[in-house]
């Protein structure tokens, strides 16, 4: 099976701190990836030079066999991404924040009707986004990366701000898009990425130093428990 996404030495350093370290590795479709990692490790911005939101210091991400400096259009149309903090009109309604955002992104309305459904926004769907809690502003930043329907899903933090019915909700709706869609999130919730993800990934000052399923983590690392695992990998 060919890499939905592949990083050939990927690397970015800003003056003397180097944030992200010469990664090389492939994602696939059918795959929900945890991207786990304390403050500062460089997760977001990995996450941002794989949609192409940052330029690489050097390497470089393939998009289905496409290079993303490349052909920057086409490949930004097969990713669906929540930033951390994901930018948003306050002064709009949230139906009409999509239906602008469906309109950049050229998809059809009917997929704006089905990204609120899916996001839990019906309720608040003629509200101001001003006026909405943090859970929920959240969940408008999910709704517009699910526009597009696309096979690659990159999230940056995706359950913050929810209550645990919003992201129970949301966690089963990322794990049942992973069985066909290549999914990318990053967390410092070990048990969230222990309940949805079959690969984790821990991050550490740029690197990436371990990569595996939960049992193979646990077995390299001699250790009993994820949390054991990941505060030996980053101490």
């Amino acid at each position: 099976m060919a890499a939905s996404i592949k990083t050939n030495h990927l690397r970015k350093v800003y003056g003397s701190c180097i944030a992200v370290d010469d990664l090389t590795t492939d994602f696939y479709a059918g795959q929900v990836v945890a991207l786990l990692g304390e403050n500062g490790a460089g997760k977001s911005t990995l996450l941002n030079m794989m949609v192409g939101f940052l330029k690489p210091t050097s390497g470089e991400v393939l998009i289905n066999g496409d290079n993303i400096a490349v052909n920057p259009e086409k490949v930004k149309k097969e990713i669906g991404f929540l930033p951390e903090g994901s930018p948003l009109y306050e002064d709009m309604k949230v139906s009409d924040f999509l239906s602008y955002m469906a309109e950049l992104k050229g998809v059809e309305k009917n997929q704006v009707l089905q990204a609120i459904k899916l996001a839990n926004l019906a309720d608040v769907v003629e509200c101001q986004i001003e006026t909405l809690s943090k859970g929920f502003r959240r969940r408008v930043g999910f709704a517009v990366s699910l526009l597009g329907n696309s096979p690659i899903m990159i999230l940056d933090e995706p359950t913050d701000g929810l209550d645990p019915n919003q992201k129970a909700h949301l966690l089963g709706l990322i794990s049942d898009m992973g069985k066909e869609k290549t999914i990318i999130i990053s967390t410092h919730l070990l048990d969230e990425a222990q309940a949805i993800a079959g690969r984790i990934m821990v991050m550490h000052k740029g690197i990436i130093k371990i990569d595996g399923d939960v049992e193979s983590i646990l077995r390299r690392t001699r250790t009993i428990s994820l949390e054991s695992a990941f505060i030996k990998l980053t101490r």
